[in-house]
């Protein structure tokens, strides 16, 4: 009696059996929804296109600033290195909702996910501790770098009210340059209505330059826009 029980099975219906079928044909080709994976996996994978700044450094700045500068080898010529894009936020202290903001803002403009920055020693008188948040930054490296040094010169700094060029004091000495931003709604990644308050930020661009005038150099023949401080303005 007890051998018929367990072998006495209820019958499927025919609903059940279409979906065992279609789990056996899902698993024979790689588990759920194999034919999409398989069909993805199947695409060749596309490079990146080279950034348009790279392409034009690579093709024309190069030989250019070799001649200018009266280097040997193109290999002496400077190029960039890394961007630096910081955003410090003394308001960050009293709310902390003032920093999500802002590294969703740095985020979308750099399109690399950002880095929160904290104090490293504590200030009193500023209310600020030590390992405190106060501000959020992103460090871009090759075509990511190349991509919004692109986009700050082309699209970026035209949008500056009464724009007539970036000063060309902002050297370290050592060819690195340093770019302040008095609004980040220049670039037409912020939507306008969503800000909650117009923040500033800083671009150091860090290059290979031996000196500030190899530094120069190079920006200006990128296309970074510069004026000398008593220039006359017209």
């Amino acid at each position: 009696m007890a051998e018929n029980q367990q072998k006495a099975k209820p019958e499927l219906s025919d609903e059940a059996k279409a979906k065992q079928a279609a789990r056996a044909a899902a698993k024979a080709k790689g588990g759920k929804g194999g034919g999409k994976s398989s069909a993805k996996r199947d695409l060749p994978d596309r490079p990146r296109p080279p950034a348009r700044l790279w392409v034009r450094y690579r093709d024309e700045v190069r030989t250019q600033l070799q001649k200018e500068l009266g280097l040997k080898s193109t290999y002496q010529v400077p190029t960039i290195e890394k961007i630096i894009v910081n955003m410090g936020l003394g308001d960050a202290i009293t709310n902390n909702k003032v920093l999500d903001t802002a590294v969703e803002e740095i985020e979308l403009i750099t399109g690399q996910k950002a880095v929160v920055t904290r104090a490293k020693k504590s200030i009193s008188n500023f209310k600020l501790r030590e390992g405190m948040p106060i501000g959020a930054m992103v460090t871009l490296r090759k075509n990511t770098m190349w991509e919004f040094l692109d986009r700050v010169i082309a699209i970026a700094l035209p949008r500056v009210r009464d724009f007539k060029g970036v000063s060309d004091k902002a050297f370290d000495g050592r060819g690195n340059y340093t770019l302040g931003l008095k609004e980040q709604i220049i670039f037409p990644e912020i939507e306008y209505d969503r800000v909650d308050k117009i923040r500033g930020m800083n671009i150091c661009i860090v290059t290979t330059a031996k000196d500030d005038v190899q530094g120069k150099a190079l920006l200006e023949a990128l296309g970074l826009p510069m004026w000398k401080r008593g220039q006359a303005n017209g």
